[in-house]
């Protein structure tokens, strides 16, 4: 039963994760209140390693109905991937305790700023072209890789939102890029906790399963629906994640 209700959680996460990012803040109090016991890198490195597979399954379909810039996010994918590894290792040498406690306040500026704009995101009008959009998406990756790295919450939000802000895409656009840089990040901590035995891989695989479906269902609904479902749905997962981390933050 508690394997069950586990990948309950992996399929919703993965639906969430697929449209606006936000599958972590199902996935992980999931294991933590089935696993009080585990050690947290262990949990924290199960979580990548069940949802880099719904993340890469929603890259896919994405990529195939919606056009992707590979020249533009190979670069940045690799970027993402060297700076989560930086960010992972950072982590072991400094506190987060100040990044906790901001985390909620940026979110808080990213919904009113998405709010505030009611048109932000729902057209594909980028702003750059040629070397330097990889430059641009290639800062948003460092940035946000990092981050996801050394905290993560939110990071595949962070992504679209930046997507959208900097290079001028919509959501549908952003989400696929998120993505595959995303998957990126992933796999970079995966890497990095599987070398250091914090990943439980019996149940990552299991519930990887029902992460992809949950994932085909998230994309499904957003191709289906367009940028602007892409974006309502983005608007609820931000505004869960500024009530989470300042529980966490400040409350808990």
């Amino acid at each position: 039963m508690e394997w069950i209700a586990m990948a309950l959680a992996a399929m919703l996460a993965g639906g969430i994760d697929a449209i606006a990012g936000g599958g972590g803040l199902v996935m992980l109090p999931a294991l933590f209140a089935a696993y009080p016991t585990t050690a947290a890198a262990t949990l924290l490195g199960t979580n990548k390693a069940t949802s880099v597979w719904g993340t890469a399954m929603a890259a896919w379909r994405y990529s195939q109905r919606v056009p992707l810039c590979w020249r533009t996010m190979l670069p940045a994918a690799a970027s993402a991937f060297v700076a989560s590894w930086a960010g992972a290792w950072t982590v072991t040498l400094l506190p987060s305790d100040v990044l906790r406690r901001l985390l909620p306040l940026v979110l808080l500026l990213v919904l009113l700023y998405t709010l505030s704009k009611k048109e932000f995101g729902r057209t594909h009008t980028p702003r750059f072209s040629g070397k330097k959009e990889v430059l641009f998406a290639s800062l948003i990756a460092v940035s946000i890789g990092f981050y996801d790295g050394f905290f993560g919450p939110g990071t595949g939000s962070f992504f679209i939102f930046l997507l959208v802000r900097v290079l001028g895409y919509d959501f549908l656009h952003a989400s696929v890029s998120a993505k595959l840089l995303n998957f990126s990040t992933n796999v970079a901590a995966i890497v990095l906790f599987g070398s250091k035995g914090h990943v439980w891989w019996p149940l990552a695989l299991t519930l990887g399963a029902a992460n992809v479906v949950g994932s085909l269902l998230g994309t499904h609904l957003a191709l289906r629906h367009g940028a602007g479902f892409v974006r309502g749905i983005f608007i609820a997962a931000v505004g869960v994640l500024i009530l989470k981390t300042g529980w966490d933050a400040f409350l808990r």
